[in-house]
């Protein structure tokens, strides 16, 4: 109950307050909780850029709508998926699995050899799609998670994902930005949105049970 009444408490931040940081370990609370959720074949395809600096962020803003929250608040968590699967970064993971668990195993080898025979040849568009979806599944945490350590964030797709890859040059690093998380304090007197009911579908409109 306590987490349902926080994601109720919760809301996409209008305004935030730039006088206000969270404090270090909360930030790291909640980047720990987007790497631990799960993803497709436990590859991982995704990064999360922390971006500090001042003026990268005012570059930011100026594709992202020019939304206050990207310099206003506290830290902004730009999530990139993987532009491609490679047989590099599959077999990374692979390895790092066996490294981490201390043995090899035959199936699991034999799993590796069919992510390698079939990811790598779908084509990078299809591969990027699919490692961005992976990503939500992290952002998903992250603001679960924010919600959790009561601090105030805003889920944000509205910006030219080109511009912000030239901005962070992720391309160079062979990823693509796919959503942002600005975290900070609510700024609740210059936020039209902080008193408005929260509205959500109905449960019966919602969940269908099949029998």
């Amino acid at each position: 109950m306590d987490l349902l009444n926080k994601l109720q408490w919760r809301y996409a931040t209008k305004a935030m307050d730039p006088t206000r940081p969270v404090a270090q370990d909360k930030i790291d609370r909640i980047i720990e909780a987007a790497r631990l959720a799960p993803t497709s074949s436990g590859l991982q395809p995704y990064e999360i850029l922390v971006v500090k600096n001042p003026a990268l962020r005012a570059q930011i803003r100026e594709v992202a709508w020019n939304q206050a929250q990207v310099t206003d608040a506290s830290h902004l968590l730009v999530f990139a998926a993987w532009d491609d699967y490679t047989p590099e970064r599959i077999n990374h993971m692979f390895d790092l699995t066996n490294e981490v668990r201390g043995f090899r195993n035959e199936g699991w080898e034999a799993y590796r050899q069919q992510l390698l025979s079939t990811y790598p040849g779908r084509g990078a568009q299809v591969n990027f799609e699919h490692a961005a979806r992976q990503a939500y599944i992290g952002f998903g945490a992250a603001v679960i998670a924010a919600a959790f350590e009561e601090v105030d964030a805003t889920p944000m797709e509205g910006f030219d994902p080109a511009a912000v890859d030239a901005i962070l040059k992720l391309r160079e690093q062979n990823l693509r930005s796919v959503v942002m998380l600005p975290l900070g304090y609510r700024k609740a007197e210059q936020d039209w949105l902080v008193n408005l009911p929260k509205v959500r579908r109905p449960l019966d409109q919602f969940v269908t049970e099949v029998n």
